[in-house]
């Protein structure tokens, strides 16, 4: 039996849903024996705390408040090392998502610093004001663990942002969108060991896409056809790293949080 630190940054946002959720993933994965490994999970706040974790959730709340945050508390080089030079797995919901992107727009340079270690460009508060959340069924094939497709998950979208864009993988800052308006981006990172390298995609694999329109009609619980919009990108994961425009943590439905701990569980034996 392996022990296994899960982090979530508790530095403003939905935190305290993470956790929730995380311990009743585990205890679930743990008494259907698909989870051998003894879990720990803990609210970090100091860099002493992440280095405790083995893997990390950036929790939905506000992203330029908790990168403020992050900085007064000495935490965003400590962040960036450990999702950008040590590849431990990390997970940002809403919020989280736009720190861990390469590129941000809609964003005055100066008011808000990324982590970084997804190579995407999003677009901060794509769905509007928070008036305007909505709840809306989501097709996750990723959950899907037998031949029998799982249910539709409820996913909630609050201020959220969608993926704009692809990027290239490199290494180093990605200088053309340096220099796009109202855009920031991460500070570069190197990965250390080989391990650490190995656990870097070179791709952005999209998990998850919303219908366009059906984020603007979910509301009035207008028909469309799916298959004939164009999807806004809500989920995605490249090597150790896995970000979700949407808020599983407030659902009630575990199913992300047991999928993403099992994700944690294969690379901490791999490590082995």
């Amino acid at each position: 039996m392996i022990k296994i630190t899960v982090g979530v940054l508790a530095l403003q946002g939905a935190f305290h849903e993470h956790v929730v959720l995380l311990k009743k993933a585990a205890a679930s994965l743990v008494s259907q024996q698909a989870s051998s490994s003894h879990w720990e999970f803990l609210e970090v706040r100091t860099p002493q705390e992440l280095e405790r974790c083995d893997a990390l959730v950036l929790p939905g709340g506000e992203s330029t408040a908790i990168s403020l945050v992050a900085a007064r508390s000495n935490l965003l080089d400590p962040l960036r090392d450990f999702v950008k030079v040590h590849r431990k797995p990390t997970w940002g919901t809403c919020a989280g998502l736009i720190l861990l992107a390469e590129s941000a727009n809609r964003t005055k340079k100066g008011g808000q610093e990324l982590i970084g270690g997804l190579d995407v460009r999003v677009n901060r508060n794509h769905f509007g004001r928070q008036t305007e959340s909505f709840q809306a069924p989501l097709e996750l094939p990723f959950l899907s663990t037998s031949d029998e497709s799982e249910s539709p998950f409820p996913a909630v979208f609050i201020r959220a942002p969608v993926v704009e864009k692809i990027l290239p993988h490199q290494n180093g800052v990605q200088e053309g969108e340096a220099q796009r308006d109202e855009t920031v981006v991460a500070p570069s990172r190197q990965a250390e060991s080989e391990a650490a390298r190995k656990a870097m995609s070179t791709e952005v694999e999209v998990l998850a896409s919303l219908p366009g329109r059906a984020a603007r009609l979910a509301v009035n619980g207008n028909s469309i056809r799916a298959d004939e919009e164009t999807g806004d990108i809500v989920a995605v994961r490249q090597g150790n790293v896995f970000g979700t425009s949407f808020h599983p943590e407030l659902t009630g439905d575990e199913r992300i949080h047991s999928w993403w701990l099992r994700q944690v569980e294969d690379s901490m034996k791999r490590l082995q």
